[in-house]
């Protein structure tokens, strides 16, 4: 027979369950920015809008550098040691986590895409003028134009899901060259630009502080030196790895929610649930079914997770080898990432929702929030047709063929 809980020491411990919290000398400032995001973040998503102090306490951190290479001044983290700070932040709340991935992934845009002397001027500023990144990237979305106009270039158009584009300093966008959209060139500008205004149109179900509205252009002037390149975005394999690092934000935003579905699960079941009438005991917790379901939950989560820690060392690897990347190496880094993503996002679709049959109907009261974990998962895995990575994968299945790059493979 179990002994007796002792109430008083279950209101005070964790669950046992977390997974380790070492972010190296980094722990204390992510865990600082976690707490302070998660206190607010069930209020901030029923509201919406944009969230100044939230991200102006990113901005504070210093975190916002660190995947800028040491070089140019930045902390030169790794794939799988920023993924993993992102899905933390994804667990306290889903829409900085978002803002704070994409951070990483302009920078990155830059690392691969920019010359050397661009590198120095883009990357550098991040560093010396703390800039906040947004993008207006969406490929499938050609309803802009870049012409040239004697030494420059002019911008027109409307871009759609710019996420963190609203109070960013420094602007990543995509312009076609010719009809088809993985054909296309990169530019950063400054989101003041004369000509550039950032829309307060974003009002989805999910993901709502990402500020992904629309960006439009009216005569925008652009410098050539402020197209990326050589190589651009089309270059070596080494240039097609933007879609992977893209493609395990998402995945890392998804186990983020997984995470805190289940913590909140957690604690709800802990603190807060009645067991049920039949079940003989005095607390949901020791209820059988419930021990159950919640190991079946924790099961699928772990499965995602160590196929996302896998697909990221394996990214890792690829971004070290640099321009000696092949393409078969970067294609199967690809179906490593697919195989990931799929899972994190069926997981986390999953359990957002059954933990609600471990918490009983008081738990979908608004004051708790829980409902925004699947929200956000819902909008979230949406981003892309996963129909087509599931296809990829089985071609390599049965023909040993690895997906072709394009802006979202």
């Amino acid at each position: 027979m179990n002994a007796p809980h002792d109430v008083h020491d279950i209101a005070r411990r964790e669950p046992a369950h977390l997974p380790g919290r070492d972010f190296g000398r980094h722990t204390d400032t992510v865990e600082h920015v976690a707490g302070r995001l998660e206190a607010s973040a069930v209020e901030r998503d029923r509201a919406g809008g944009t969230a100044w102090a939230e991200r102006q306490l990113l901005r504070d951190s210093g975190l916002l550098t660190l995947a800028v290479p040491t070089g140019f001044g930045g902390a030169g983290l790794s794939w799988p040691e920023l993924y993993a700070i992102i899905r933390r932040f994804a667990e306290a709340d889903s829409s900085l986590a978002h803002l704070f991935g994409f951070q990483h992934l302009q920078v990155a845009s830059v690392h691969l895409f920019a010359n050397p002397a661009q590198q120095a001027r883009l990357l550098g500023g991040t560093v010396s003028e703390g800039w906040f990144w947004g993008n207006a990237t969406n490929g499938l979305d050609t309803r802009i134009s870049l012409t040239a106009e004697g030494d420059h270039f002019v911008l027109d158009g409307i871009k759609s899901f710019c996420s963190g584009a609203t109070g960013s300093d420094m602007l990543n966008v995509t312009a076609p060259r010719g009809n088809d959209p993985a054909d296309r060139v990169f530019i950063s500008l400054p989101t003041a630009r004369a000509g550039i205004t950032v829309h307060d149109d974003w009002d989805n179900m999910g993901q709502r502080q990402t500020d992904s509205g629309s960006v439009t252009f009216d005569r925008v002037r652009v410098e050539a030196d402020e197209i990326l390149g050589p190589p651009g975005t089309r270059g070596t394999p080494r240039a097609t790895l933007r879609t992977l690092v893209s493609q395990l934000i998402l995945t890392e935003i998804y186990l983020g929610n997984t995470q805190g579905a289940l913590n909140s699960a957690w604690r709800y079941v802990q603190h807060e649930a009645r067991p049920w009438f039949a079940s003989g005991v005095a607390r949901a917790a020791d209820d059988p079914f419930a021990q159950i379901r919640f190991g079946d939950l924790w099961i699928a989560f772990r499965g995602a997770q160590a196929l996302a820690e896998q697909a990221e060392h394996a990214l890792q690897r690829a971004w070290d080898r640099g321009d000696a990347l092949s393409e078969r190496e970067r294609g199967e880094v690809a179906l490593l990432i697919w195989q990931a993503k799929i899972a994190s996002g069926r997981a986390a679709l999953d359990i957002s929702s059954r933990v609600f049959e471990l918490m009983g109907a008081r738990a979908t009261a608004a004051r708790y929030g829980h409902d925004r974990f699947w929200r956000n998962v819902r909008v979230h895995t949406l981003h892309d047709n996963l129909d087509y990575k599931l296809q990829d994968i089985g071609r390599w299945v049965l023909d040993d063929r690895v997906p072709e790059p394009s802006i979202y493979s």
